[in-house]
């Protein structure tokens, strides 16, 4: 179900594509998206701007909107006293990441949303900032008429202090850039950040700290890349990497009857999360699984992979090719609702033989755990549940199986969450990026079609004139792209060239890479700037490093512009790299585990990775890439092309076919001779 139109009068949010824009049509409140003319309007009549950015998916930006945004006394407020901007940070990741880190300056806490902020009109330099307000006081917050009241009063009586906040405000917001260092960091902060996360590794429940516990998906790939780089001996890492993994596919955080994780865990067992599933956890999480079922063998994580994967291509994946923004973590009014059950619901659905295992497996044999109901939460494994109830765990297994499609085609006549239907450049790249990595590891040639059918849109729609747009609904494309959409897209682009050759995917890459260098890369101090050069200006142009809710994009451009450049033979794309991880050095050291995107471009840095070129006829790639590909082996590219293919860039050229299959084993810049067995390979 998409996020409908809402019906009767509504303000100028109805022009945009945005579903989280147009959740607000309807409101009293006369929201205006960010544009000039709003910005215009706030200088001439000398207002403040009440900016609330938030996103479709989010429950606490729902309940806002009931409580004030849908509250006519509240509204005309708002109206007499404002220029109300209402943003989605999705399509605008450029605005909401500027005012949370002026949110937290302001208030000394982490942001969140939906993010509140109070701007000048003529600097649009905040003032005065919170997340979410109740429309009557609680909990410690003020009630939101109360909060603008006296927000707009000290906006006509206190103007000369809240202009030299102003000035105080942007000299620490210049503050905030990196220093950098002469040198890229040594490899001791590597263990280091394996250290850190040893600390604070919870050995009963798996993830990293207290709750919340949120996926996390870069710190668990620096894990599995630490145990391959010991050559298998550091147990501990690919113990924190497969236990919090298989913890999180067992708990309630994996949706298991359809598939899909959800955001994060409002709790340490991973058992009831918030109920919302983004895209941006899916795609990582997927490649994640691959790696952990090509590292141990361990079906877990197979079925987890199959199950995602499935999942996003059912669910996600639009008609025309692009992957769907998020689910909805409300329906019918209700979080959860979509997900939880009724026990003697379940009984009535189930046989005896399935309830039985059924129950001691997802603690229907329990209290309830989710506001008097049950959501499904592996307490116990199928082989503990067989071995206590004297089955064979094939029998077991079975069962389950088929108590949970009954249950899943139970759920398809609820009323389903609303669905986020724009497409993101960045966050289709991530999906992209695992369901090829899905289709490499598992075997599965329909996992690559639906790769490949999503880079076809982002090409054919978000692909304008040699630059990226940042989103899409149906064909309206829109939004300067950012550096995540670049450097994302870019390493989806070498996993898929690993999947599959494609002359058409190398060229993108390089045409990707040279407006990463000309746009967002600060040639003097290093890194990449989050915005292009032509952006509109803002009230901060940062260099964002360290990995969040996505990994970091200075992270991924250092990682993706250093393979290409190996691949390739490019020296700048190397150079830009390293001056990436030059910048972000004390950043690193400061906070290693903060920073795995970063550490894996460092690793390849300071020992370049495995480049293997396979040159053969079209009908004996497949077996030659399947060699050079087994097992987990992330630091090693492959690129399996054919003998046909006679155009090639850089040092790729002097890789020429021989009269059978052959392959190059490159080191860097150092090319051994050519294998021509396959058993030698």
């Amino acid at each position: 179900m998409t996020s409908a139109h809402p019906p009767g009068p509504t303000n100028r949010l109805a022009e945009t594509a945005s579903p989280y824009l147009q959740q607000h049509a309807a409101n009293l409140v006369d929201w205006w998206p960010w544009c000039a003319e709003a910005l215009a309007l706030a200088c001439a009549q000398d207002r403040p701007i009440l900016l609330s950015i938030g996103y479709s998916a989010c429950h606490w930006c729902h309940v806002m909107a009931h409580e004030s945004f849908e509250d006519p006394a509240t509204a005309d407020l708002m109206n007499r006293l404002f220029v109300n901007i209402k943003v989605d940070r999705e399509e605008r990741p450029d605005l909401d990441r500027v005012y949370q880190v002026a949110h937290q300056l302001i208030t000394g806490r982490p942001g969140g949303w939906p993010l509140t902020v109070f701007l000048t009109p003529d600097a649009l330099c905040p003032f005065f900032a919170g997340t979410y307000f109740p429309r009557a006081p609680r909990h410690g917050l003020p009630g939101f008429s109360q909060l603008l009241l006296g927000v707009e009063s000290a906006y006509r009586e206190q103007r000369e202090a809240i202009r030299a906040h102003g000035v105080d405000l942007m000299a620490t917001l210049s503050g905030l850039a990196p220093a950098g260092s002469a040198q890229v960091p040594q490899a001791a902060v590597m263990d280091s950040a394996a250290g850190l996360l040893a600390e604070h590794f919870d050995g009963e429940q798996g993830g990293f700290g207290g709750a919340p516990k949120f996926p996390h998906a870069t710190n668990l790939e620096f894990l599995l890349r630490r145990w391959a780089a010991a050559g298998q001996q550091d147990e501990l890492a690919l113990r924190m990497a497969t236990f919090t993994l298989a913890q999180m596919i067992r708990g309630g955080i994996n949706d298991q009857l359809g598939g899909g994780f959800c955001r994060y865990a409002v709790d340490e067992l991973w058992m009831i999360p918030h109920f919302e599933k983004m895209l941006y956890d899916n795609g990582p999480l997927l490649a994640l699984c691959c790696d952990a079922w090509a590292a141990t063998g361990e079906p877990l994580f197979r079925d987890a992979s199959v199950a995602t994967a499935d999942w996003l291509v059912r669910e996600m994946q639009s008609p025309a090719g692009g992957y769907y923004a998020s689910l909805d973590a409300d329906s019918e009014g209700h979080e959860g609702r979509f997900y939880v059950w009724d026990r003697e619901h379940v009984r009535a659905l189930l046989t005896p033989k399935e309830y039985g295992p059924f129950a001691a497996v997802y603690g229907l044999d329990r209290p309830a755990n989710f506001e008097g109901r049950w959501h499904l939460h592996g307490y116990r494994t199928p082989a503990a549940v067989a071995e206590h109830q004297g089955l064979p765990l094939a029998q077991v297994e079975a069962l389950l199986a088929t108590a949970r499609a009954t249950l899943a085609a139970e759920r398809e006549g609820r009323v389903r969450p609303a669905l986020d239907d724009k497409v993101l450049t960045a966050w289709n790249a991530l999906a992209i990026k695992g369901m090829a990595r899905a289709a490499r590891v598992l075997g599965r040639p329909d996992y690559l079609e639906s790769a490949q059918a999503a880079r076809e849109f982002i090409h054919r729609t978000l692909w304008r004139d040699g630059r990226l747009l940042a989103a899409c609904r149906g064909e309206r494309a829109q939004f300067t792209a950012y550096l995540d959409d670049y450097a994302y897209l870019l390493d989806a682009l070498l996993e898929l060239l690993q999947t599959r050759w494609s002359a058409a995917d190398l060229k993108w890459a390089v045409e990707l890479a040279e407006v990463l260098l000309d746009q967002f890369h600060d040639p003097d101090a290093g890194g990449f700037w989050f915005t292009g050069r032509d952006h509109e200006p803002l009230i901060q142009r940062p260099k964002p490093l360290g990995d969040e809710s996505m990994a970091s994009g200075n992270g991924i451009a250092a990682w993706a512009l250093q393979r290409l450049g190996h691949l390739v033979g490019e020296p700048r794309y190397l150079d830009a790299a390293a001056g990436t991880l030059k910048l972000a050095a004390d950043s690193i050291r400061r906070l290693p585990s903060a920073h795995a995107s970063l550490l894996f471009a460092l690793d390849e840095c300071l020992d370049p990775p495995e480049t293997v070129i396979i040159r053969a006829d079209a009908d004996l790639l497949d077996d030659w890439r399947a060699a050079a590909q087994q097992g987990y082996q992330p630091r090693r590219l492959v690129l399996a092309i054919p003998d046909s293919e006679t155009h090639l860039p850089g040092v790729l050229a002097g890789m020429k076919p021989g009269t059978g299959p052959r392959a190059y084993r490159c080191r860097g810049t150092q090319c051994e001779p050519p294998v021509e067995d396959l058993a030698q390979l």
